[in-house]
């Protein structure tokens, strides 16, 4: 194992050098997206939700015709996934990709690094780099969706979350927007001091000082604007019981608590094997990243919900149905 993952590091680094990923591969080789049907997909957990972004060439298999699920996401790998997946304003500019000291130019991700960053998924890391190559952990993707999207709450705000569901008798929603009404989650960005997470690796940290006079908000939760304030109930700010969602809500790094709670609300968390196993700061697989995505798109109307009598359903965390279980 370690000779053959020393021999795949060689084999990147050279075609790096030649401006090709093996990412580049596995997401921009068109030739490969029309078949969803990945061999080695076939009876994984998250198969329906490949399916449907490859069928949509969200997401693309290897020259071998394999989707490789387990295999970790980096970060240019996420960015081409996103830049396929949505089509965000620019909140901010940037010249290229290769504006980070680390991005070449001509390096096959470099336009969807850009979009990323001018979208506000994804930002940079003092000095300069983007660190393309680094793996992307689930907490980052989801603090990634939830800055930048527009979600729909499934749960009334001034609802206090129950214990989560079995994972194996909780009944699930065919459709996401039917079980409750959806309100939008406000945006806010994510802000990190490095020196107290630097491990973590965030994606927000901002990479040139223009980009760090974004505010800093200290609380947990989404800032709401005066007039908002104005009209909602006091109880309506309330946040969800994170620990009771899932069981290691502790390790969720403190930069992402409100993006959890906000993609929890809006059914865009996906957990297998475990629904109340988040796993917050583990690498994400190629097929976690593609759940979540799915979710997302999901939440904004773009693709319909698993139905009920997909296995795969089980896996989404949905918030409205613990709330309900408990009235």
């Amino acid at each position: 194992m370690v000779n053959w993952k020393k021999n795949t590091l060689m084999r990147n680094a050279a075609l790096a050098g030649a401006g090709i990923t093996a990412g580049s591969i596995a997401f921009l080789s068109s030739s490969y997206a029309q078949n969803a049907n990945f061999p080695d997909t076939q009876n994984y957990w998250a198969q329906p939700f490949i399916a449907a972004l490859a069928n949509r060439n969200i997401v693309q298999g290897y020259p071998d015709g394999t989707y490789r699920p387990n295999e970790t996401v980096d970060r240019d790998e996420f960015a081409a996934m996103l830049r396929a997946a949505f089509n965000e304003p620019a909140e901010r500019r940037i010249g290229s990709g290769s504006d980070f000291n680390d991005v070449p130019q001509g390096y096959w991700a470099a336009p969807a690094i850009k979009e990323a960053y001018q979208a506000g998924f994804m930002s940079g890391y003092p000095g300069g780099n983007f660190r393309p190559q680094q793996p992307v952990t689930r907490a980052e993707a989801l603090a990634s969706l939830a800055q930048t999207l527009n979600l729909n709450s499934k749960v009334p705000a001034n609802t206090q979350s129950a214990a989560a569901p079995n994972n194996q008798t909780t009944a699930q929603a065919p459709n996401n927007r039917s079980t409750a009404q959806a309100t939008p989650q406000p945006r806010r960005r994510v802000m990190l001091p490095l020196a107290s997470l630097a491990l973590l690796q965030p994606f927000v940290t901002p990479v040139r000082q223009a980009a760090a006079a974004l505010p800093v908000q200290p609380q947990s939760t989404p800032p709401q604007t005066a007039a908002a304030k104005a009209s909602t109930p006091q109880t309506q700010s309330r946040p969800l019981q994170l620990k009771e969602f899932y069981t290691d809500a502790d390790r969720i790094p403190q930069f992402a608590t409100w993006a959890v709670e906000s993609a929890t609300r809006s059914n865009v968390v996906v957990n297998h094997p475990n629904v109340r196993e988040l796993n917050p700061q583990r690498p994400a697989t190629r097929g976690e990243i593609a759940a979540f995505v799915h979710q997302a798109l999901v939440n904004q109307g773009k693709l319909p919900a698993l139905g009920q009598d997909v296995p795969a359903s089980q896996y989404v965390v949905r918030a409205e149905n613990i709330v309900q279980s408990k009235k």
